[in-house]
């Protein structure tokens, strides 16, 4: 793969390159990308998304939403350190006009939404929606979808719904949010579909990135950038060099930030922090101005910056000295899992693991969340398949009242049908899901 191909400012719907040097430098394509993504409805909701506390009553633990902004962040500053060597070791991306800040820009658009795909109540969601598939009253459709399609289905992805949503074409609207190959090249973590499921070391194969519904997209997308195929048999790729820039900046906010939650939540005892953190800030931390801090949340604050700060240099020296090697598609894990913090890291997820994710307030959510998630794909995706049969009952008919215009699809493709609700679904916040839900139930009127 070579930078000039993978900086692509092109849109669907070009019929001819945009060339870095012809920008607007006031406006440049890829912070465009960033605007049409903070101004979009699927971007708002996930104000009420669950990060790690589901539906928390207090005011400082992170959403979606604030987790996708820090994310941003901390990407934008990996692209720009990046960015800086990168155009010293390839001089012709400066002759093209590209700086340092277009690298930080492509990264911060896809760092921010990196999430906007996630259903409804966090990790959680994607399960339930599987799992209505795969075991619930959705296994009914096995055998009348493709293979990958029902693949789709059971496996269902957060990363592959948020491709759908930057690109899918709706009437009288083609190619989405019409983002920059780059942005998009960038945002795929794991450039594959959902079959053959072959699970390798390779880190590309760890999850998918699209649904069928976007494989033509895809595929525009992959050969425009120059990406490398990693198998002719299927749709494989390895991945864009900057989309391990994406994925360390949600590594390093959810594994510190997370953790600081929980801390400040009481879920973790402060002692903790400075245990686990000081074992990362131990050449930064100042000591005396530790102790000099009054208050809890103070404290704990200190030492999630400097831990991000070493966190985002150990990442941007793992990047520059494997360039070759990620270009070549020869970089197989995390930049993170290459770092030399690698155990201290493990030791903070593992105690938040225990004493966040599985804790009661969180599992007693999720639960909530599975039957919630569960009836609402059964009642539309009937309501849905039952209008297209000709045999929509009343309680049908009001339902689909219900239903946005812009998922009410008269495909004769059953998967498209479920995958339009599945959309709808997943594009719900944690609260509009909870009140539809009582809503149908007769819970609340």
């Amino acid at each position: 793969m070579n930078w000039e191909q993978l900086l692509s400012l092109k849109r669907f719907g070009d019929t001819q390159k945009r060339p870095r040097i012809s920008q607007d430098e006031t406006r440049l394509g890829f912070d465009v990308d960033f605007d049409r993504i903070i101004f979009s409805s699927e971007f708002r909701s996930l104000q009420d998304k669950t990060q790690v506390i589901p539906l928390s009553e207090t005011d400082f633990v992170h959403t979606r939403l604030t987790h996708s902004l820090e994310v941003s962040v901390v990407g934008r500053t990996l692209g720009r350190r990046v960015g800086k060597v990168l155009l010293e070791r390839h001089t012709n991306l400066v002759d093209l006009g590209y700086t340092f800040n277009d690298f930080g820009a492509i990264v911060a658009a896809a760092s921010v939404m990196h999430d906007i795909g996630n259903p409804p109540f966090g990790h959680s969601g994607e399960k339930a929606i599987g799992e209505y598939f795969k075991s619930g009253n959705g296994a009914k459709y096995k055998d009348q979808l493709a293979a990958k399609e029902y693949q789709d289905l059971i496996d269902f992805e957060g990363n592959a719904n948020g491709f759908k949503i930057l690109t899918e074409n709706r009437e009288g609207i083609s190619g989405g949010l019409r983002l920059s190959y780059a942005t998009l090249g960038a945002f795929l973590k794991y450039p594959k579909e959902s079959l053959p499921k072959k699970p390798t070391n390779h880190i590309v194969d760890k999850k998918y990135g699209f649904f069928q519904s976007e494989k033509e997209a895809f595929l525009e997308v992959v050969a425009d950038l120059g990406m490398k195929e990693k198998s002719t048999e299927n749709s494989s790729y390895f991945r864009h060099p900057l989309a391990y820039l994406v994925e360390a900046a949600d590594d390093i906010c959810y594994t510190i930030i997370d953790f600081e939650d929980g801390i400040n939540l009481g879920l973790i005892e402060e002692e903790f922090a400075l245990e686990y953190l000081i074992k990362l800030v131990k050449d930064t931390i100042d000591i005396k101005k530790y102790h000099s801090l009054q208050h809890k949340k103070d404290r704990v604050s200190y030492l999630r910056a400097l831990s991000i700060g070493v966190l985002i240099n150990e990442a941007v020296d793992i990047f520059l000295a494997n360039e070759e090697k990620i270009l070549a598609g020869n970089f197989e894990r995390s930049l993170l899992d290459k770092c030399k913090y690698e155990a201290q890291i493990n030791d903070i997820i593992n105690l938040s693991i225990s004493k966040i994710y599985q804790s009661k307030e969180v599992v007693e959510k999720e639960v909530a969340g599975f039957r919630i998630i569960a009836d609402l794909l059964d009642v539309f995706i009937n309501a849905l398949n039952n209008q297209h049969v000709g045999i929509a009952s009343n309680f049908d008919s009001l339902i689909l009242k219900l239903l946005p215009q812009e998922y009410q699809i008269k495909s004769t493709s059953l998967y498209e049908r479920i995958m339009s609700i599945c959309s709808y679904v997943s594009g719900m916040s944690d609260g509009f899901a909870i009140r539809l839900y009582k809503k149908l139930t007769g819970n609340c009127i």
